[in-house]
């Protein structure tokens, strides 16, 4: 059985990859908008990775024996700059998740509950690489200039 505070936190972040997943969302519009089908496409896929990540969680709390909830989703921005400064806010954004994702273990510690910690680290290796891929990313397009910008746009389309 899942802690009561466990379960909480759990579905605070449960919230937290949905208001995730629509960040993305948001972002791929934009993308469209602008004519940057490539990175539209990286992002809408991340939009549905962040969808599975509260997937899963709901998953877990329930095998547990708890509840998962889905609460209010915050409104998400909409208006966004250059493609590197959508790509510094993604890196900024998915450093904030591992926090998020901290926190979370912090608590099963806490709890003194080794199935969740074991289940989070899972998360929190994947944001290791989500950072990571993110700060390539935006170290490609600031190589690329503006004159390279559609070759980088191009190569995220393939994800």
């Amino acid at each position: 059985m899942i802690s009561e505070k466990l379960q909480n936190a759990i579905n605070e972040q449960i919230t937290a990859e949905m208001w995730s997943s629509n960040l993305y969302l948001a972002m791929a519009f934009y993308f469209e908008k602008e004519g940057f089908t490539g990175f539209a496409h990286w992002v809408k896929k991340q939009s549905q990775e962040e969808l599975e990540h509260a997937y899963e969680m709901a998953d877990y709390i329930i095998k547990r024996g708890g509840t998962a909830k889905v609460d209010k989703i915050d409104v998400v921005p909409n208006g966004w700059g250059t493609p590197l400064e959508v790509f510094e806010h993604i890196y900024e954004h998915e450093c904030h998740v591992s926090k998020l994702i901290d926190k979370l273990v912090d608590v099963a510690a806490a709890e003194k509950d080794k199935a969740t910690q074991d289940f989070l680290w899972g998360f929190v290796r994947e944001q290791v690489e989500e950072e990571a891929t993110a700060q390539g990313i935006v170290d490609k397009i600031k190589k690329a200039g503006d004159a390279g910008i559609f070759f980088v746009d191009s190569q995220l389309g393939q994800r």
